[in-house]
């Protein structure tokens, strides 16, 4: 008994290595092109539409794969897929470092976002399978999972930009080489996890019809500013995205295995919880892309500079999710998603007062609230979801959240981006005070449709 307790907790420690380093860097990858942003639009002659897609190239792709990525993970197993997705990342990575415009960086971004769809999911299930002989060590460790991919995300813009002070932007993209390694070692001692027999069935065109549908919406919000909503091209884009929306629903309340299972957003707290998780990234994410721009082409910050100055925000990060499970023990999944976007609406509205020539002290306040209701509500939010679903299906709601997370960081960059286009600091302005509103009312639909505390199923 003493063997089995000891190589399982041997697997448990690869396992939690592998899937914490590879959350982190997918995160990670999210935000810290940012502040490489105006050295890669002078670089590569990219205007802020290219620089849109930069970002999003990777968000959309990670988004509308994720459940893809997942049925893979279950289909051929996860520790075979996580590996792949790996490979592939780096494949990708190592593309983005050496591309030689914009055109090249965005194919690039697009293959590492195909590359973080396989690996997120499958990272989760091999901590599931990992600890599925011990439920309070399952919950820790997908607390640690949680964590290390806020701290990824919040990390990005400094790491950023230490690496542009070494250089040159391409640093960005290669640094996740030896990352890559070091999730693959860990990973091939992980256990592998048992596969989904054949019959379970696959939904290509519901995953087909999402790619068209959200493809079309973001790629019509990016280029509109541009070229104007009048443009054929942006209401092709529009009219591919309102044909492929409705049909999606439709095919998937129909085929046997949807890769949406329509019946899960039945559940209140469910949906809820969805919409919470889209709301959090559209704002972070969009603002975020407008702050980097902000300190650089407003107030004049390097690429170095401009990375320190998101340090208060990862620092907040780290210590609300080191005492997160405390605060939902004692005030519930409600009280600390209501109460988490609150803080973070403020921290926003203080965003309002930033101009041309306010000082730094000046954002500091809302570079401490934003990250504190954030991780107070979103680690609540993710408890929750799970606790509404039967374990039978927590994989595919956790495949469906984090995709809607991923779409709504997309959008957020692309529409954040348009607003900021004419005038950075009425843009920032713009953004912030949307955001703001969005929390609110998030809020008071959290207050209204989850329970205080919601039991597992």
């Amino acid at each position: 008994m003493r063997a089995i307790a000891t190589q399982r907790r041997g697997g448990t420690g690869w396992t939690q290595a592998a899937a914490n380093l590879g959350f982190a860097l997918v995160q990670l990858d999210v935000t810290i092109v940012n502040v490489a942003l105006p050295r890669l639009g002078s670089d590569l002659g990219a205007g802020i539409s290219g620089l849109q897609w930069i970002v999003d190239g990777y968000a959309l792709v990670f988004s509308v794969m994720l459940l893809v990525g997942g049925y893979l993970g279950d289909r051929f197993g996860a520790r075979r897929m996580y590996l792949a997705g790996v490979g592939l990342f780096a494949l990708a990575s190592a593309l983005c470092g050496i591309a030689p415009g914009v055109v090249a960086l965005v194919a690039a971004r697009a293959l590492q976002g195909v590359g973080a769809a396989v690996m997120l999911p499958c990272s989760l299930s091999l901590i599931n399978h990992a600890t599925q002989h011990d439920s309070t060590l399952r919950l820790k460790a997908v607390g640690l999972w949680t964590a290390s991919g806020s701290i990824g995300l919040a990390a990005g813009p400094v790491l950023g930009g230490l690496l542009l002070a070494g250089g040159s932007w391409r640093l960005i993209f290669l640094v996740n080489l030896p990352v890559c390694l070091f999730a693959a070692l860990f990973a091939l001692r992980a256990p592998e996890t048992p596969r989904e027999e054949e019959g379970q069935g696959f939904d290509p065109w519901g995953q087909l019809l999402a790619v068209l549908a959200l493809g079309g919406l973001v790629g019509a919000v990016i280029e509109a500013h541009p070229l104007g909503f009048g443009h054929p091209a942006v209401v092709g884009l529009l009219a591919l995205a309102a044909v492929a929306g409705p049909l999606f629903v439709w095919v998937e309340g129909r085929v046997a295995a949807p890769v949406l299972p329509l019946s899960l957003f039945r559940s209140g707290t469910f949906s809820t919880a969805v919409a919470y998780g889209t709301v959090a990234n559209v704002t972070f994410y969009g603002m975020v892309f407008v702050l980097s721009l902000y300190f650089q082409r407003v107030r004049g910050y390097g690429g170095t500079a401009t990375g320190f100055a998101y340090l208060p925000m990862m620092a907040t990060f780290v210590a609300v999710n080191l005492v997160n499970p405390r605060l939902v023990a004692r005030f519930g999944v409600r009280a600390c998603m209501v109460g988490g976007f609150l803080v973070d609406a403020l921290g926003f509205a203080l965003l309002l007062t930033l101009g041309a020539d306010s000082p730094y002290w000046q954002a500091l306040p809302a570079f401490v609230l934003i990250p504190a209701g954030m991780g107070t509500g979103v680690p609540a939010m993710i408890g929750a979801m799970l606790a509404s679903v039967d374990r039978s299906r927590s994989g595919v709601a956790a495949a469906v959240t984090n995709a809607a997370r991923q779409a709504g960081g997309a959008v957020g960059v692309a529409v954040f981006g348009t607003l900021a286009g004419p005038d950075l600091v009425g843009g920032l302005r713009a953004g912030a005070a949307i955001s703001a509103v969005l929390l609110v009312a998030m809020a008071l639909v959290a207050r209204a449709l989850v329970p205080g505390r919601v039991a597992p199923r």
